[in-house]
């Protein structure tokens, strides 16, 4: 596999009025499906997603949800968070002082990437031990409680066991935002883990020992990406590799890991674009055969993100105008489109086993409008005014 990949058509640009409508379209689904109890669904129709929400793509969700003006879905999905950490309060706290006691756990005691609708483990096999999403948990409601205000002391004892668990755990290797590799420390985990740790300390949502426990860790993910999550200059898939993967563009933005201007974020920028943009979409990695490897609009929004805070304005609208153009004509955002294939023949086995990709994903929805909402071209009060919302309902 080579790092450079063929060009393929790309879709036509959606026209200003249905980008407003796919915007519209988009914040209901992600208010209209949030579940009672606070969750947020990965997506409502495909068979090895439906019951459950996942904590890192919820709380992206969520992020979307907030920067949109949706004050009160992102403060239940918090709500539900903290809920389903509390609930685990003991179990948190034996992995913690078993690992401190040289006895760490076996990653299927660890805790599960996804829970249900109901905040329960899940019944069936999954890829489950994933650190990111506790990460991205703590660094979404930050960004939430900042953002409007919001009185955060109820979530005090959600995220204190959520950061004894991320200071015990953080140098662990585990799976990363695809369930996959489970035998290495993700470079884009690691992000995640610490822009929740240094948010909830920058909020004082922590006592002052935590806080110089999660000052002292940080620190030393940062020096051990430097030293081992980096080659020629950029961020790689994990330590010790060389090959890069997608996600990388979260740790620039929105996550905030590695500053946009920097010469380590310019060079990320430069190796995604190089390696895994083709014609205005993102793939995830190369070798990618998930449903034939195709391109994310999620991951493609990321990378939108980050070359905004880079300065690259042009860049960023070209992203964010053909994410609109793989809507479908319900207005539905996939997982991953066709455009570009890397493995063609791969597409079939995946639609064999579960069905057609993911479509809508709600995380493609909230990442499309977090990035609109930040180049301006989406503004909350067209998103939340009883005007913008359409009287028919969504099913569940």
């Amino acid at each position: 596999m080579t790092d450079t990949l063929p060009a393929a058509p790309s879709p036509v640009p959606s026209a200003p009025a249905a980008v407003e409508q796919l915007a519209v379209r988009s914040i209901r689904l992600i208010t209209e499906l949030q579940t009672p109890e606070g969750a947020y669904p990965a997506s409502p129709t495909f068979s090895a997603y439906v019951g459950y929400s996942w904590l890192r793509d919820g709380a992206f969700i969520a992020d979307a949800a907030s920067a949109a003006g949706e004050v009160d879905s992102a403060s239940r999905f918090y709500d539900w968070c903290a809920e389903v950490l509390v609930r685990r309060a003991d179990h948190i706290r034996w992995i913690v002082a078993e690992t401190r006691a040289g006895r760490p756990p076996g990653a299927e005691q660890m805790l599960p990437a996804r829970f249900t609708f109901a905040g329960e483990d899940g019944a069936d096999e999954w890829w489950d031990f994933q650190l990111d999403g506790y990460g991205t948990w703590l660094w979404a409601l930050v960004e939430h409680l900042e953002r409007h205000g919001v009185e955060g002391d109820r979530y005090r004892e959600a995220v204190a066991l959520t950061a004894d668990y991320l200071l015990a755990s953080w140098q662990r290797p585990c799976y990363d935002w695809w369930e996959e590799h489970a035998q290495h420390v993700h470079v884009s985990t690691l992000a995640c883990i610490a822009a929740g740790l240094d948010a909830v300390a920058r909020a004082r949502l922590v006592d002052d020992a935590r806080s110089a426990a999660i000052a002292a860790a940080t620190d030393e993910i940062r020096d051990l990406v430097a030293a081992r999550g980096t080659a020629d200059g950029h961020l790689i898939k994990w330590l010790g590799s060389t090959a890069v993967d997608g996600s990388l563009a979260a740790a620039i933005a929105p996550l905030g890991f590695v500053g946009a201007a920097t010469d380590l974020g310019r060079a990320t920028i430069d190796v995604l674009e190089s390696h895994l943009a083709v014609d205005g979409g993102v793939h995830r990695y190369l070798g990618d055969t998930f449903f034939g490897g195709g391109q994310w609009p999620l991951l493609t929004c990321f990378l939108g993100l980050a070359h905004l805070a880079a300065g690259d304005r042009e860049r960023a609208e070209e992203y964010f105008d053909w994410v609109a153009g793989t809507a479908t004509i319900d207005l539905h955002l996939p997982e991953q489109v066709t455009h570009h294939l890397i493995a063609p023949r791969m597409q079939q086995p995946w639609i064999d086993r579960w069905g057609t990709v993911a479509t809508p994903l709600l995380w493609s929805h909230a990442m499309f409008l977090r990035l609109g909402l930040q180049l301006g071209r989406l503004r909350p009060e067209d998103l939340t005014s009883p005007a913008a919302r359409p009287q028919e309902g969504l099913s569940r």
